[in-house]
């Protein structure tokens, strides 16, 4: 089971850039430390990405606060004009491949989502944008927005289990995404094959899967990912996002198996009393840790839980 930890972060607003949430952290082993990469947001609400570096032993401890954002946003137009999140990190020989996603808006719905790239040569303190364009996108297989992402290198594959909208609906006169998690795999890391499988679907009254997170331990694939109800979810504690969890033998079919993700909101009026979603889950040493979200998607900042 997960035993609750604590809160590790949260911004404090200093920068102008860097006003409010430390939302989908994202990890990334180093030798001495865990940098952990998270979402901001801005004055305006726009979405960028800073990071932490945490101690291994004790992840409360913050070794060093990064001071400026790792990104721009995208030209007018561009998939990303509108805000970056991180999603996932890989190593990629000397490299760091870091995917993330793209904010743009709309006029009959509020926002487009898309998949983006960017490559560190410098250890992942600094990336540069693969493209203009998004690495997946809107097309005949994602005719509405892809989401949140997580990649891993398996057996000579890079593969992708991502955030993929299905419809939009209309509740209160006001359009609500629904989404799944689909599977894309690719040979480079860069140019991918959307199989259109869905990995992980919808259950009847569900609106939303978000963040996956998958670990592969004895040839068994584990995948811890955030899960709503399809309205109402923001200020309705019963409708808000819980984390729920699947197991596969090939990475592609799955079954569910929420009840053994075994952990759930706080009773007190905690950080992580109203929500809790958005997990990262990796191996530290012989612990896993799963890093998660709290109340307002990031609002109150992230924190870290302990499998017992």
């Amino acid at each position: 089971m997960w035993i609750k930890k604590g809160l590790i972060y949260n911004v404090d607003g200093a920068y102008e850039w860097n006003k409010s949430h430390a939302q989908v952290p994202v990890v990334d082993m180093l030798s001495d430390r865990i940098r952990i990469y998270y979402a901001t947001r801005n004055n305006s609400g726009k979405s960028n990405v800073s990071y932490i570096e945490v101690d291994k032993k004790d992840p409360k401890i913050v070794l060093f606060e990064n001071n400026k954002p790792l990104f721009n946003f995208g030209n007018l137009g561009t998939f990303d004009d509108s805000g970056i999140m991180p999603s996932s990190i890989i190593n990629v020989g000397d490299k760091k491949y870091l995917y993330y996603i793209g904010w743009t808006t709309r006029q009959t719905v509020p926002f487009q989502n898309a998949i983006g790239l960017a490559i560190s040569q410098d250890g992942g303190k600094t990336f540069k944008k693969t493209s203009e364009g998004p690495i997946i996108s809107v097309n005949n297989i994602e005719p509405y927005f892809s989401g949140t992402s997580f990649v891993m290198i398996d057996e000579g594959v890079f593969k992708m289990w991502y955030l993929s909208c299905i419809r939009w609906e209309i509740f209160d006169d006001k359009p609500e995404p629904i989404y799944n998690i689909k599977y894309a795999e690719s040979l480079d890391g860069i140019n991918w094959k959307q199989t259109g499988k869905v990995a992980i679907e919808l259950d009847e009254d569900e609106g939303g899967l978000v963040s996956a997170s998958v670990v592969k331990e004895n040839n068994l694939y584990k995948m811890w990912f955030g899960k709503r109800k399809k309205s109402d979810y923001r200020t309705n504690l019963q409708n808000s996002y819980r984390i729920g969890y699947a197991e596969s033998s090939d990475g592609i079919n799955w079954e569910r198996k929420d009840s053994l993700a075994a952990i759930d909101i706080s009773k007190d009026n905690d950080w992580d009393s109203e929500m809790i979603s958005y997990p990262y889950v990796f191996k530290n040493n012989n612990d896993f840790l799963m890093l998660y979200n709290g109340n307002g998607f990031g609002k109150t900042g992230f924190g870290y839980a302990l499998w017992k």
